[in-house]
């Protein structure tokens, strides 16, 4: 009799694990529900990721603004920043991918939105941000260091053979020249310029307005609000609410859009904690553009 009632035991249990097994498997891998896409854009935005780096890459930020955007159930987009920008060609593909969005697109700004991720944020409908929110910083840098001083402290030379006499020009181990500095500066400009016009027409900034911007000031939120660089003070639930009112969705259920990671990315992943992540969240499969 005890060696049945082990026998039952044990089924008991295997039933049970089967049961709870099949439940994870189909939570996981079973196709998300939503009517508004939520694209999280945290961290550096850069061109793209390797194993070594931080930060998002600007190809898998518009793969997913396309997919919602493409998707018949996503009704308007959340967009949910906390950056300090980026490079300026991942940062201006994110922006168009959302310029090109033909649903309701609502900026949610966190901690910070600054540079490039404000170029991305101003294309959104309407942007909504904490008073103590950082953003603005409207503005392109461009640095290098240069060791040419301390090569001679330490009597190391800088043998230069070059095609022409500006195919070095950014080197670090030379001093640069007059004419470098001044071209380097053109080019920064050049990408200021266009940078500082095209949030102006986005954001339909005054003249006034436009001349506070373009000296690459950061802002708290409250003064961002002031200077037409925000719309709405607040923070997820008021962006919500501006979503509601501009669809005239009744019940908005959040559809968070990330990438199916294969086999080699589950392999390589740094860290227990993405494998955690990836387990437990809701995701959607974007691959196609």
């Amino acid at each position: 009799m005890e060696e049945i009632w082990k026998t039952i035991k044990i089924l008991i249990l295997l039933l049970l694990f089967t049961v709870i097994t099949a439940y994870f498997i189909g939570y996981i891998f079973s196709e998300p529900s939503g009517n508004v896409a939520h694209i999280r854009i945290r961290g550096e935005i850069i061109s793209d990721e390797g194993f070594f780096t931080t930060g998002v890459s600007s190809q898998k930020l518009v793969n997913r603004i396309n997919a919602a955007n493409k998707d018949p159930r996503i009704e308007a987009l959340l967009v949910e920043i906390n950056s300090p920008g980026g490079t300026v060609i991942a940062t201006r593909e994110v922006a168009d991918a959302l310029n090109n969005v033909n649903k309701t697109t609502v900026c949610w700004m966190r901690d910070v939105s600054t540079s490039g991720a404000y170029w991305i944020a101003s294309k959104c409908d309407k942007i909504v941000a904490n008073e103590f929110t950082i953003t603005g910083g409207i503005g392109v840098t461009g640095s290098y260091l240069e060791f040419s001083e301390l090569f001679e402290k330490y009597g190391i030379g800088y043998v230069r053979i070059v095609s022409a006499e500006d195919k070095d020009m950014g080197s670090p181990f030379r001093e640069p020249t007059q004419e470098d500095i001044e071209t380097l500066q053109g080019m920064i400009d050049r990408i200021h310029e266009v940078f500082v016009e095209d949030v102006s027409e986005s954001r339909q900034l005054s003249a006034e307005e436009l001349e506070k911007i373009s000296k690459g000031s950061i802002f708290l939120g409250e003064e961002a609000y002031n200077i037409g660089l925000v719309d709405v003070l607040g923070g997820k639930i008021e962006a919500i609410e501006i979503i509601r009112y501009e669809t005239n969705i009744t019940e908005i259920n959040l559809l968070e859009y990330k990438e199916e990671l294969s086999f080699l990315d589950l392999m390589t992943m740094s860290m227990s904690q993405h494998i955690l992540e990836f387990l437990t969240t809701r995701r959607i499969n974007i691959n196609a553009i």
